[in-house]
């Protein structure tokens, strides 16, 4: 049997201090201001300086938590590359940050470097009309979509420094070093699209992203931009290609949470709560139902107006998968919103 998962570490480094993981590996802390109100952000010493992996919003408050570890914990030594695991804003914030003002290279893969690129020029005033389709289809509380839509939205260049062109990529298979290590590149999908995980080739570390977190599991959400995707799918794929390659020694590095031992057992975990969910929605549209309908069967609690966007996505994301599975039908109601039920109903 896998070892259960262990936390060597019960408290997480104070904002501005560093836990020394390895020798010459730190572990830092950044603040978010949101429910998830942290994201882990991971330096590793090379002879040419630093490689930070992730780098946390771009806000005041961030560069503020940034200058104390670069003259305490890093001791003033430059940054010399920024590895980014994918494009979502909390990972790559400062990545361009660190690319014009300390020079630092940066490495990610081809996809998250454009969609980052992409998102920072899509800068809205107010909802486009795909995206106010969408929460239509999605079947978004009327009282909601009405208050959002006389909202400015969220934009990626709110938290997102400007980037530069220019980056190295790393790919599925690849091979990269940094920090004294050798490490492979495995791409997983469903969160992100090529979010990059390392694995050591030299210790036990992996570097997780959010593609391996120990206590929650990521959101596979489902946008405007792509809104038949099946990220639901994309994830237990992944999750079933990276499972091989888990042992229960590796200390895995993630984006959130604590680090954390026993991935195997994590690995059947997370593909296993995604079928119970799976479960329990398809019993859900034995009668008809909208995503936004959908929140109890999926999440077992009461999802509050900070959360509902992102309810609203992974909603969706479900749905999209058993109806690409084939499992359930769809009709289009009057105002536009999708109704799922499950086939043979």
């Amino acid at each position: 049997m896998s070892a259960p998962l262990r936390f060597p570490w019960e408290n997480a480094p104070a904002e501005g201090e560093a836990t020394e993981i390895r020798d010459g590996v730190f572990w830092f802390r950044l603040p978010l201001p949101m429910k998830l109100d942290h994201v882990n952000c991971y330096a590793f010493a090379d002879a040419d300086g630093w490689t930070i992996v992730d780098t946390g919003f771009d806000s005041r408050r961030i560069r503020a938590v940034w200058a104390l570890l670069l003259e305490g914990p890093l001791k003033g030594r430059p940054v010399a590359r920024v590895i980014v695991t994918h494009h979502h804003p909390d990972h790559v914030g400062l990545a361009g940050w660190f690319q014009r003002e300390h020079g630092a290279e940066l490495i990610t893969t081809r996809t998250s470097w454009l969609f980052a690129r992409m998102l920072l020029l899509d800068e809205q005033m107010v909802p486009v009309n795909e995206t106010l389709a969408y929460w239509r289809a999605a079947g978004m509380d009327p009282e909601i979509y009405e208050t959002r839509k006389a909202e400015r939205p969220f934009n990626y260049v709110d938290i997102v420094a400007d980037m530069p062109l220019g980056f190295k990529r790393i790919k599925e298979g690849g091979v990269i070093r940094f920090g004294a290590r050798d490490w492979d590149v495995r791409i997983g999908n469903g969160h992100a699209p090529e979010h990059a995980t390392l694995w050591s080739r030299d210790c036990d570390l992996v570097i997780g992203g959010d593609q391996l977190l120990a206590t929650i599991s990521p959101n596979l959400g489902v946008y405007a931009t792509e809104p038949e995707a099946d990220p639901v799918g994309d994830w237990m794929d992944s999750c079933a290609r990276l499972a091989p390659f888990a042992q229960d020694s590796q200390l895995v590095l993630p984006g959130h949470k604590l680090p954390f031992t026993g991935l195997p057992t994590r690995m059947r975990q997370l593909i296993d709560n995604h079928h119970h969910a799976l479960d329990r929605l398809l019993e859900y549209l034995q009668a008809p139902h909208t995503a936004a309908e959908c929140f109890s069967p999926l999440f077992k609690r009461k999802i509050g107006t900070g959360e509902y966007g992102l309810a609203l996505v992974e909603a969706v994301g479900h749905v999209n998968h058993l109806y690409a599975t084939g499992k359930i039908s769809r009709v289009r109601r009057e105002d536009g919103a999708w109704l799922w039920q499950a086939k043979g109903q």
